[in-house]
């Protein structure tokens, strides 16, 4: 089925830039030079400072549109990108929207529980659950998805990170649209680096650029779990992607979920990602998070720095946004 056929409103800035990091590119070559770093904007798709999840919400406020909803429930930890993304596309398209948020341990005691994007879910109107890390968040969202249906609303649930089937034609869209900016640049990437979570980024870039016919692999920079439990995560996600999509039998080639660079935990930063973080706006002016593309940028660092990467190869960095968190870790930065 043509992605153009599925449920789907405007809500991103699209199509995000395409741009050469090419003084994080001199910075990270030497003497004997490196490969090219690019950058696809998806820190800019525009809602309530943007990021990825706005792509996947298209498909997914599409879907709960044409279903007649009329209140969004969604699950993630204090700090979500994914909660603040859909409280704002709530907002934008006149929705309720009910956040159900857990706390995560080794994160900073100050600034965390009330500024970035905790401060952002309230300002847009969203009605937030807090619960204790570990505590019964998805249970507790389908329980009130049951109460408020017998109260005559129309809820729709939509998972962690908006990452199902549906949400992962976003990025499935997204390889399609990178692909033809790479043709007009001339441009052929052998590698795309991005931060796994939920998984559904990764999956919807599998399927979208085999779709597409690049040869690029992508490499998911795991930020919480281990390499055989993320793959399973992502394969599960590219499953149902594709299942909508007429089950269309796509080699997508390998799944690769490298589990090095996220430890101690999720959302508690390294000296690596703090150096990623760093380093690029330092040299490009770009604004990592301290939980997903620090994590992924510190990964694509690791890689030329251990000569993974040959010298002349165009890469590409995806940026899912979150820069917002930052204000949530001033005290580490």
């Amino acid at each position: 089925m043509p992605i153009s056929r599925f449920p789907r409103t405007p809500l991103a800035h699209l199509p995000t830039p395409l741009e050469p990091l090419d003084r994080l590119s001199e910075a990270l070559g030497g003497p004997g030079g490196g490969p090219r770093i690019w950058v696809k904007r998806d820190d800019c798709t525009g809602l309530a400072t943007g990021g990825n999840k706005t792509r996947k919400l298209e498909f997914l406020m599409g879907d709960a549109l044409a279903r007649g909803c009329d209140t969004v429930l969604t699950a993630g930890g204090l700090q979500s990108n994914h909660a603040r993304q859909t409280a704002a596309a709530a907002a934008k398209l006149g929705l309720r929207c009910e956040l159900f948020l857990e706390t995560v341990p080794g994160t900073p005691d100050t600034d965390y529980d009330r500024n970035a994007n905790v401060l952002l879910d309230r300002l847009v109107g969203a009605e937030a659950h807090v619960f204790e890390h570990g505590g019964p968040l998805l249970q507790a969202m389908a329980d009130r998805a049951e109460e408020l249906a017998g109260q005559g609303a129309s809820p729709y649930a939509i998972p962690v990170g908006g990452s199902n089937g549906v949400g992962a034609l976003g990025y499935v869209d997204c390889a399609l649209e990178t692909e033809r900016q790479a043709t007009e640049l001339g441009v052929r990437f052998a590698q795309v680096f991005v931060a796994s979570g939920s998984a559904g980024t990764q999956a919807g870039l599998l399927a979208g650029l085999a779709l597409a016919g690049s040869t690029a692999r992508v490499i998911g920079v795991n930020v919480s779990t281990d390499s055989a439990e993320q793959s399973a995560k992502v394969s599960a996600v590219l499953h149902e992607c594709l299942e909508l999509l007429d089950g269309a039998k796509t080699d997508v080639g390998d799944i690769v979920c490298d589990d090095g660079y996220f430890h101690p935990s999720y959302g508690v930063p390294n000296d690596g990602t703090l150096e990623a973080v760093r380093l690029l706006a330092e040299t490009e002016a770009l604004l990592l998070d301290p939980v997903y593309t620090g994590k992924a940028m510190a990964g694509l660092i690791d890689y030329i720095r251990q000569g993974r990467i040959p010298a002349g190869e165009d890469i590409l960095f995806l940026h899912t946004g979150g820069q917002v968190a930052l204000f949530a870790y001033e005290s580490l930065l």
